[in-house]
């Protein structure tokens, strides 16, 4: 653990419009604390700038007291990359500035905000953007490493909607980086997770969608899973791109639309974003329907509700565990071994999404985006959540099993959001062809890896 002056310390707070927390602080526990309960760090001082100037300032205290830095948006991330023992955490919680101009269709928004927040004001104007499936998780994470949601199908992923940033680079300075200026550092930063810097200010074009949509779940029983997914998978193949969503291995929650003898049972729910004419919406998804689901619960609804759909099964607190695997194709063979392995959850907490990476997914070219597997057509995104810490390597375990049990269809690199440590080939293998360029970045931007508490590019310089 560095060593810090508290004259130091004392310095920068005296010049920090914004707030820094030293262990035994009021807010010093609440700020530390992440999505994922497993991890249980303590940050020597945090730092929580309310300004691009205070990130600076915290980015050179970093810097000249040799702290092991880590950044903060929304602490969703399963890794734990936002928080480390006795090092420097730059929360962005502050960094709440938000501006849509309905006008030119976009929105700028800082740091510090969360899908929900950006959600909100951009439906208010009947726009919207691809962005985060749970409305805590914050816009910085999930933008930088590609931005996954049900939008994707129509839109594409946040990166192919983000249209300029401005950066707090390693050294301190602030760059702005779009098509125009510093394009290169543009192209890295869609795809290539906090390697470079730190993310001030996002920009985003947005799309005339809601705000009312076509939307829900079908649920069907756990044993039917090889004829649903199946069915889905051909479905998927020629629908539109209104057509986004997921299908969702879990177990009944025990709320109130849910019958009584069904509450912890294992189900399979497929997820309906149809952002066509809402009244279109049933006839769009009728082969779905006469599949003959037990419970229907698709309609009308806002979209902002429709973000809010899977919230209440991923709340924060609990223990977490992920792996996430991309798939070019999603053969019979593969379906029945997934059907097979998940059959019977070990925690009724844990979910698998199984979700379509098409549509103007793959209209995009290869080479746009630091992106290294676009062409895949499905991704699985294994869940594991439970509550008691002594399961957790029996919990662990079930979770590497369902992914070495699918590795036969897998295709080399994922999804580095839904990454845990895995870290060195695993980053390589998802950026793919755009790696050298990677590194190339990051021998420019920060060649002593100051940002390394993320899915790490190494420099070589």
């Amino acid at each position: 653990m560095t060593q810090v002056a508290d004259t130091n310390i004392e310095a920068l707070a005296s010049d920090f419009e914004g707030r820094i927390l030293r262990p035994g602080e009021a807010a010093y526990d609440d700020a530390r604390t992440i999505y994922n309960a497993m991890i249980d760090r303590k940050p020597l001082v945090i730092a929580q700038p309310a300004t691009t100037e205070d990130v600076q300032k915290a980015v050179r205290f970093g810097r000249e007291n040799n702290l092991l830095t880590s950044v903060k948006g929304g602490g969703h991330a399963a890794s734990g990359h936002a928080v480390a023992d006795g090092g420097l955490m730059i929360d962005l919680r502050l960094l709440k500035s938000l501006e849509v101009d309905p006008a030119k269709r976009t929105a700028t928004a800082g740091g510090g905000v969360c899908w929900g927040e950006l959600d909100a004001a951009t439906q208010a104007h009947g726009l919207a953007v691809t962005g985060g499936r749970v409305p805590g998780t914050g816009i910085g994470g999930l933008t930088l490493g590609s931005g996954s949601g049900w939008l994707e199908r129509k839109l594409g992923y946040t990166v192919d909607n983000m249209i300029g940033a401005e950066i707090v680079t390693a050294d301190g300075s602030v760059l702005q980086a779009n098509e125009r200026e510093n394009p290169e550092l543009f192209w890295g930063l869609r795809g290539g997770g906090g390697n470079f810097g730190i993310v001030t200010k996002f920009e985003y074009r947005l799309h005339p969608i809601g705000p009312m949509i076509f939307g829900g779940m079908l649920i069907f029983p756990r044993p039917r899973a090889v004829e649903v997914i199946k069915a889905y998978r051909d479905f998927i193949e020629t629908a539109p791109d209104d057509i986004g969503g997921a299908i969702a291995l879990l177990c009944a929650p025990p709320a109130d639309f849910v019958p009584e003898p069904m509450h912890g049972l294992p189900i399979l729910a497929i997820i309906i974003c149809y952002t066509g004419k809402p009244e279109d919406g049933e006839a769009a998804i009728k082969p779905l329907i006469d599949l003959g689901p037990v419970m229907n619960m698709t309609q009308p609804m806002p979209y902002i509700e429709l973000q809010k759909l899977i919230e209440d099964g991923n709340q924060p607190g609990f223990q977490n565990y992920w792996k996430a695997d991309m798939y070019p194709e999603l053969p019979t063979d593969a379906v029945e071994k997934l059907a097979a392995i998940t059959a019977e959850p070990i925690s009724t907490m844990t979910s698998i999404i199984l979700q379509p990476t098409s549509g103007a997914i793959h209209r995009v070219p290869d080479d746009a985006t630091a992106i290294g597997w676009r062409s895949a057509k499905w991704a699985l995104h294994i869940l594991g959540m439970w509550e008691d810490p002594g399961e957790n390597d029996k919990q662990i375990a079930w979770v590497r099993d369902v992914s070495s049990t699918m590795e036969p269809w897998r295709q080399k690199g994922t999804y580095l959001n839904y990454l845990m440590d895995e870290g060195g080939k695993a980053v390589e293998d998802s950026f793919g062809p755009q790696y050298a360029r990677m590194v190339a970045l990051k021998n420019k931007y920060d060649p002593t890896n100051f940002f390394r508490l993320n899915q790490n590019i190494k420099p070589t310089v």
